[in-house]
């Protein structure tokens, strides 16, 4: 019998990007690297564990955005497009490795990495991967979670309720249509909460959040076991604490796993190394160069001069990661029974990007530690949320703190400098959003003013979501993120008027529906 439980939760989420206006359209890019090296990875470890019959548990975020994505025809064939030109490539790739053995295999590798990704896409899910996540969901192996309709930073919002409540129930709604039922749990959006939220999200039927590990450390009154139990907020709604210590020896690239000098280089691509005139078909529609997810070496070490990648050997190195990783659980759940009167819950949240987009191994190294803990020990079992407060439904009542995470844990990433001059427009946006739904509490679902009205909270959900402000303050992509908030932003704005004046442009309003297409079903009426 278990001594403890594990709970692995991965934050699966891109903010939506779809430009069917250009013909290709380098952002879109973010979606289709993510399919490839993280969902199909990941997919192939969960179908492979089933088909062995090795029992497991894992929760992972969903968000709307990403579903929307994945389940978008039209970024469907593009994203058969994209997987279709890095079979050639690296087809291309075999013939001129011919004569270097050692690359020659890697090219082999990738060919079929791409082939099998195509294969996953197109033949085995019919181009959903939705259906895949569902499908393990309803076998018990998979919870899924939702999150911020956009992702949108709650605490930023100004105290503006409809506003928050619009982000959470159009996001429980949207689950429900693709995953056959309600969510039981929000990732909120950078894990970000302040008291109250939790009314919201008990009001649309949440059980359970994920916060960062000072939002319940610092709770009122103080948690007694700390995060290794969850804490319910006065609403009933439980707050699940992040644990550091695992936490840290998977993220840090610098003291964590991702960074060991046997594991693939991220940042060497032969979207860089090889020859332009070569690699240009394969670039994205500006053609500057860019990663195409061809990978030759391996981290080798803080040099410039890098070795080549050996499979071989990064998968011993996963291995012996997991096993690691499984050892410091193992000591650490049997400290904590020791001191306390429950089993305890060690909650392990990550962004899921992280394993195999930005750490190739990661998938195998979920692998390796799923067998792991299902044959070579007794100490921990794998746990949902959902299947913790099952178990122990009786819980702590204490009020968490506001938090986030990221730097320093108060929200400075998505409030400063570099993006704070968005929230003035936001705010004022969602007041015109509510303001709207009271002054026209019916409409005929056929007219164009309801269309408009529609249209209206799709772009203040699109402003609003925390991606633009991250990125402003990361450096990177900052013309782009500004760009989409001022688009949506003027789109609100013109959008607002012209419902106000009767002056609706019909064949603006279609052309903007077909762009921003992000929750066909969305109701107006929630703002009020």
């Amino acid at each position: 019998m278990e001594k403890g439980f594990l709970s692995l939760i991965l934050h699966a989420h891109l903010p939506f990007v779809r430009h069917p206006e250009y013909p290709e359209f380098l952002e879109e890019d973010w979606l289709f690297e993510a399919i490839t090296e993280t969902y199909i990875p990941l997919i192939d470890v969960f179908d492979k564990l089933i088909e062995e019959g090795i029992d497991f548990r894992i929760t992972m975020s969903l968000t709307p955005p990403l579903i929307s994505m994945l389940t978008d025809e039209f970024l469907q064939s593009r994203y058969i497009r994209y997987v279709e030109k890095r079979i050639e490539l690296s087809e291309k790739e075999i013939k001129r490795t011919k004569h270097q053995p050692e690359f020659l295999s890697l090219a082999r590798m990738y060919h079929h990495y791409f082939t099998n990704a195509r294969y996953v896409f197109a033949e085995k899910y019919q181009r959903n991967l939705v259906l895949a996540f569902k499908k393990f969901q309803d076998m018990g192996k998979l919870e899924i979670i939702t999150c911020g309709a956009t992702h949108g930073f709650l605490p930023l919002m100004n105290n503006n309720q409809n506003a928050m409540r619009a982000q959470i129930h159009v996001a429980v709604n949207h689950y429900e249509k693709h995953l056959g039922r309600k969510p039981r749990g929000i990732w909120l959006p950078e894990c970000a909460y302040e008291p109250g939220i939790d009314l919201l999200l008990k009001e649309a039927g949440i059980r359970f959040f994920i916060t960062e590990t000072h939002g319940v450390l610092f709770a009122t009154p103080r948690p007694k076991y700390g995060i290794y139990a969850p804490v319910y907020c006065p609403s009933g709604v439980a707050a699940f604490g992040r644990d550091a210590e695992s936490s840290k020896q998977v993220w840090s690239s610098k003291e964590g796993y991702p960074g060991d000098f046997s594991y693939r280089d991220f940042y060497r691509d032969v979207g860089y190394d090889l020859d332009y005139e070569y690699v240009k078909p394969y670039l994205p529609g500006d053609s500057k160069r860019t990663n195409i997810g061809i990978k030759y070496y391996r981290i080798t070490g803080k040099t410039d001069h890098k070795e080549p990648y050996s499979p071989e050997r990064a998968k011993e190195k996963a291995a012996e990661h997991a096993g690691n990783f499984m050892f410091n659980r193992e000591k650490q759940i049997e400290h904590l029974a020791s001191i306390m009167d429950r089993k305890p819950i060690i909650v392990a949240p990550y962004d899921a990007e992280l394993f195999g987009h930005w750490w190739f191994e990661g998938p195998q190294w979920i692998n390796f530690l799923f067998r792991k803990i299902a044959f070579d020990q007794k100490t921990i079992s794998l746990i949902t949320p959902t299947e913790y407060l099952e178990k122990y439904s009786i819980n702590q009542v204490s009020t968490p703190s506001l938090s986030s995470w990221g730097y320093k844990g108060y929200s400075e990433y998505w409030l400063n400098e570099t993006n704070d001059w968005i929230y003035r427009h936001l705010h004022k946006a969602a007041e015109r959003m509510v303001e709207l739904s009271r002054l026209y509490p019916h409409t005929s679902k056929d007219s164009i003013q309801h269309r408009a009205l529609n249209q209206a909270a799709r772009e203040l959900l699109l402003s609003q979501s925390s991606d633009w402000a991250f990125i402003m303050k990361t450096g990177t992509m900052v013309e782009y993120a500004v760009k989409r908030t001022k688009k949506h932003i003027y789109r609100f704005t013109k959008l607002y008027t012209d419902i106000k004046s009767d002056t609706i442009d019909p064949n603006w309003l279609s052309e903007i529906e077909s762009r921003d297409n992000i929750f066909p079903d969305i109701d107006y009426h929630i703002y009020q």
